[in-house]
């Protein structure tokens, strides 16, 4: 929530090496060693480029990172904010890739965490079903497996706009009149919902 009106007045997402080589701060809910770590991790299918370069998606809500957060009793996290600030926003896949393709962007997903060394990176829809879609729809992850699974990203190059995002899912109505006043600065307006069960 505390990036919200950053976000909108930037136009849309930065990556993360993007964010620093601009100098702009923020609220950071990631874990810093895998944050640096991604800056240096080589997107196979874009020679070139690492995953610290593209702006990253889950598939789903209620990810693993979200849980880490909600416990907040994870050694290499800084934020103890809790749950209920962070904001969910969403875009079509389908609208994301035809709008990079048209414009010439970089995009790639991954079946398992971008930010392991042995994940395996993708630049074709022809390969979704790399992803185990039952792991990303999973409510349980404590088999290995499917905590791998639930953490398949899809990622952006560089910058991802505002005007794709069409939806913000959050966890409560007080976060909801939050947002919705934020978004009376922007022509674009994602419809806002409360969505309890995207949360712990």
């Amino acid at each position: 929530m505390e990036n919200l009106q950053s976000i909108i007045e930037n136009g849309g997402l930065y990556s993360d090496a993007k964010r620093i080589s601009l100098g702009l701060d923020n609220c950071n809910i990631g874990m810093n060693a895998i944050k640096q770590r991604r800056l240096s991790l080589a997107v196979h299918c874009h020679p070139g480029t690492n995953v610290g370069r593209y702006v990253p998606f889950y598939f789903c809500p209620r990810s693993v990172m979200l849980y880490l957060l909600h416990r907040g009793n994870h050694p290499d996290l800084t934020y103890s904010g809790g749950q209920s600030p962070i904001i969910h926003l969403v875009s079509p896949l389908k609208d994301v890739v035809k709008y990079c393709d048209q414009n010439d962007i970089k995009w790639a997903f991954t079946a398992t965490n971008a930010g392991a060394t042995y994940t395996q990176f993708y630049g074709d829809l022809s390969d979704l079903g790399e992803i185990s879609w039952k792991a990303v729809s999973a409510t349980d992850f404590r088999d290995p497996e499917i905590k791998e699974g639930k953490q398949a990203e899809f990622l952006v190059f560089d910058f991802f706009p505002w005007a794709l995002v069409s939806g913000i899912g959050v966890q409560n109505q007080a976060i909801c009149d939050r947002v919705r006043i934020a978004l009376e600065r922007t022509d674009q307006k994602p419809a806002v919902n409360v969505k309890s069960d995207w949360y712990y």
